[in-house]
């Protein structure tokens, strides 16, 4: 058995993938202080099996590797899209600027350190990607190695010294974040307080109020022709008659009269300002008031309205139902008429029992559907994804034309089409389980071949004196950059020090990095800018590799 194992036959290939696969995994699980290799677990036990002279047939490696690695950008790039392009708006475009420059930092100083130590070029591609610990530019590099027909001995040594490297990345950013919190003298718990206050600053969350309509201009307007309620994007969720005990739905065609409470639903400012239109604050609760009405959280699965706004559903109506509000990605926003449905929303519906439940029909509400993965859309969309990774693009000042590989191209495509959400029929929507599986069975995929194919030369170059140097250039591309960027987002741009350490560890789009920073603040803060920045951050990190790989040769 032992000798089928070390033949190259698919059988026994798929054998030896497997059991890499699941002991890095394992590896990978094992966390001390929090800190843990995480799927690069994977990497490391397909590095030391391969040095004991075990391999995979050729034809195996080469189809797993490069499917593994374009599954897993595809749906990361679906996870990261409807994200992407609201982080490169206000404040988080200097956020994204600043992670950019520790991307170009970084790529700098591998450059000078490489050549002023005379470090191989394959070498100090993968300490680019291991200083940095960012596994998907390693795809990158090994993609663009192989369009460039790169010498054999230069393919291995990136896998090499990302291996020698990634420890120390890990060691780096820790370390610079400490020291950066020693240097600016950092008060945590004054930083989590000023956190919650500028964060309280920046979002506005609905409120209700109940109002009594006192003035006599609006007595006999319908909902709809209320001054301000347009501008002000406040809804009327539910109304009791003047002189009633029952409350009603409001829809936008329900009349008005004097002496009717009102339930308003907005953004406490624009509620206050809309009540001194309506009247005074009424001392009742309609939540709690007697009456057919209730609420229903329904979710839009109908792809016939997938696009269109939510005043053209005509939901008030047909059904005499109201939406309140609406949950998209977790965000909480007011159900403005002229929002576009998307496939996953949630929605607030307030009405009587039959109007919900045919509203809820309309909207499709299929937990089913919104767990169930659409194949169609996603195979159409790896095929797109190649085909844009193969297409030559010209930069001024390079030799060869840049291509976005199997390792941007996937994710371009998958950022963009998630972010359009719909295509005729087609919805490019994975459940948040399902994506999370596909992401880690691709890098599974892609880091196991990877290791095992270098394996052999592994304890040799890694131990050895080459090793040392790659180890401490590494420290070098990992920290000088935190550090300069961290001096500057702190004295310039007197960032929060949580944010500047989501900021840091989303740069090197580390995981272990952010449980690390999350654990310092004693909070999940740092969690927020780190979203901030690694969809661009991912994307500038993959394209860079491909820089330096023509660059370099």
């Amino acid at each position: 058995m032992l000798a089928e194992i070390h033949s190259p036959n698919t059988a026994a290939s798929l054998i030896l993938l497997s059991s890499v696969a699941a002991g890095g995994l394992a590896l990978g699980a094992v966390k001390l202080r929090g800190v843990g290799l995480g799927s690069a677990g994977v990497l490391f036990v397909g590095l030391i099996v391969g040095s004991f002279g075990f391999n995979l047939d050729p034809a195996v490696t080469s189809f797993l590797r490069e499917f593994g690695l374009m599954l897993f950008v595809f749906t990361m790039g679906l996870q990261l899209g409807p994200g992407f392009f609201a982080s490169l708006r206000q404040a988080g475009l200097r956020l994204n600027l600043l992670a950019i420059a520790i991307v170009t930092f970084g790529a700098l100083f591998t450059a000078f350190c490489g050549i002023t130590l005379n470090i191989a070029p394959g070498a100090r591609l993968g300490i680019f990607s291991g200083a940095t610990t960012n596994t998907p530019s390693l795809g990158a590099i090994q993609q663009a190695l192989q369009a460039i027909a790169a010498p054999a001995d230069q393919t291995l040594l990136p896998a090499l010294a990302y291996s020698a490297s990634y420890p120390v990345g890990i060691i780096g950013i820790i370390a610079s974040l400490l020291l950066l919190g020693r240097f600016f003298k950092i008060d945590m718990t004054a930083e989590t307080r000023a956190f919650e206050t500028e964060q309280k600053q920046g979002v506005e969350p609905l409120v209700r109020l109940n109002v009594r309509l006192d003035n006599a201009n609006l007595d006999g307007l319908t909902v709809r022709d209320i001054p301000g309620r347009r501008e002000t994007e406040v809804m009327i969720s539910r109304l009791q008659r003047a002189g009633e005990t029952e409350v009603i739905n409001a829809t936008e065609d329900t009349t008005l009269h004097l002496g009717d409470h009102l339930l308003l639903v907005g953004t406490a400012a624009h509620v206050e300002s809309f009540q001194r239109i309506i009247g005074s604050i009424a001392p009742i609760d309609l939540m709690q008031a007697p009456g057919p009405v209730s609420f229903r959280r329904v979710v839009v699965t109908n792809r016939k309205l997938l696009g269109k706004p939510l005043a053209e559903l005509g939901l008030d109506h047909l059904h005499g139902v109201t939406v309140t509000r609406i949950v998209r990605a977790g965000v909480e926003m007011a159900a403005i008429p002229g929002i576009k449905l998307q496939f996953g929303d949630f929605l607030h519906v307030v009405g009587d029992t039959t109007g919900l439940e045919a509203a809820a029909k309309t909207l499709g509400n299929s937990l089913k559907a919104l767990n169930t993965t659409q194949f169609i859309p996603v195979f159409i969309g790896l095929a797109l994804g190649v085909l844009l990774g193969i297409l030559p693009i010209t930069i001024p000042g390079l030799a060869s034309p840049l291509k976005l590989g199997l390792a941007g191209g996937p994710l371009v495509v998958a950022i963009l089409l998630s972010r359009l959400g719909k295509v005729g029929p087609l919805v490019w929507h994975m459940p948040a389980n399902t994506n999370l599986a596909f992401r880690e069975l691709g890098i599974a995929l892609f880091l196991a071949c990877v290791g095992l194919n270098a394996g052999p030369q592994f304890f040799s170059t890694v131990m050895s004196r080459d090793g040392l140097i790659w180890a401490a250039t590494a420290l070098i591309v990992c920290m000088v950059p935190l550090l300069i960027a961290g001096f500057i987002g702190r004295r310039v741009m007197k960032l929060n020090f949580h944010v500047l350490c989501g900021l840091l560890t989303g740069s090197m789009t580390d995981p272990p990095a952010l449980a690390f920073a999350n654990d310092l603040a004693k909070s999940d803060a740092p969690s927020i800018a780190y979203a901030t920045v690694y969809p661009a951050t991912m994307l500038a990190r993959i394209l860079m590799a491909q820089i330096l790989v023509l660059l370099f040769f």
